[in-house]
């Protein structure tokens, strides 16, 4: 399906923030994004019409959270299927209306626990739970599975074999946020190799969230040297993070995002788009300026950081290849 898509383009634009953007409209730090699929459907539809306006090819579902771990923690846990299953309806709905191809992508975040052996959590649990939140997600029509800001391989290959076992496709991204590397210890490179191995494999392999735009393409590079063939997304923080009393804040610009947007073309991504703090404004900025782009030659580290700002967490030590 992303393969199809693609055929002919250079890149598709995935969409922006769905956390950000519902703290923004009244969400309470405390209260569980999911369950307003339910409670202000309105509010969620609004969402992905504002970023399908701004240019989205691919919009993510409210759902990052919708496993029963992570619903627990605010006692919603028997509700994780079907609250899935209204997230995909409720982006299903704006993207059957949008006049174009738009896919709805079933947004799939870990469990909150760690797998063994660091953790109690077995791989076979972990694929239980998926597979509860994916049934959802098929039910309510997404088109692929969107597992997303992944630590441990472990956790990625759990979330992957559910996908599988339902029928859908998937694709794989992780967070870097740590000196180059996930919190888990991966590095670009070996996730890339390994998630590319699992099968069947993933439509779609990279990276999300992060510490900054700067960070997350130098993981952009390492991925698309280590597998070339990939299909790569990159879908970057809306610059650099800053916790403050309100919370947190992101302090880049449309003209940031969009220079941050041409510059994972110039990498090797293949699918763009923003991740916490980025608003169909910024998304609007990036899609006008990838329409507009011609693939360059493909950055080092000195013009990223030219152009977008310096690393937040430079890597310790080189990247493995």
């Amino acid at each position: 399906m992303i393969e199809d898509f693609l055929r002919g383009r250079e890149w598709l634009l995935a969409d922006g923030a769905t956390g950000t953007n519902l703290l923004a409209a009244g969400l309470a730090g405390d209260e569980a994004p999911e369950l307003w699929n339910a409670d202000f459907p309105e509010r969620i539809r609004a969402l992905h019409q504002n970023f399908v306006d701004a240019g989205a090819d691919i919009i993510l579902t409210n759902s990052f959270g919708c496993n029963r771990r992570r619903l627990a923690m605010h006692g919603l846990q028997e509700r994780a299927r079907d609250l899935a299953v209204l997230a995909a309806r409720n982006a299903r709905a704006v993207a059957d209306r949008a006049g174009r191809k738009v896919i709805v992508a079933g947004s799939v975040g870990p469990t909150g626990d760690l797998l063994e052996p660091l953790g109690a959590l077995l791989e076979a649990e972990a694929v239980e739970i998926f597979a509860e939140q994916i049934e959802g997600l098929r039910e309510g029509g997404a088109d692929v599975v969107w597992i997303e800001t992944m630590s441990a391989v472990e956790e990625m290959r759990a979330a992957a074999t559910a996908a599988s076992r339902l029928g859908m496709p998937y694709t794989v991204t992780a967070s870097f946020d740590t000196a180059g590397r996930t919190m888990m210890g991966v590095a670009p490179p070996a996730m890339v190799r390994e998630v590319g191995a699992f099968r069947p494999a993933p439509h779609g392999v990279g990276c999300n969230c992060g510490v900054g735009a700067a960070d997350l393409l130098l993981s952009v590079l390492a991925m698309t040297e280590a597998a070339p063939e990939a299909v790569v997304i990159a879908k970057a923080n809306c610059g650099i993070p800053r916790v403050t009393a309100d919370g947190p804040t992101y302090a880049g610009t449309p003209e940031l995002m969009a220079e941050y947007a041409r510059l994972a073309v110039d990498a090797g991504a293949h699918i763009i788009g923003g991740c916490c703090g980025t608003t169909p404004a910024h998304l609007l900025a990036m899609r006008r300026a990838l329409q507009e782009h011609r693939r360059r030659e493909r950055p080092d580290l000195a013009q990223i950081e030219r152009s977008i700002g310096k690393l937040v967490s430079p890597p310790k030590r080189p990247m493995p290849s």
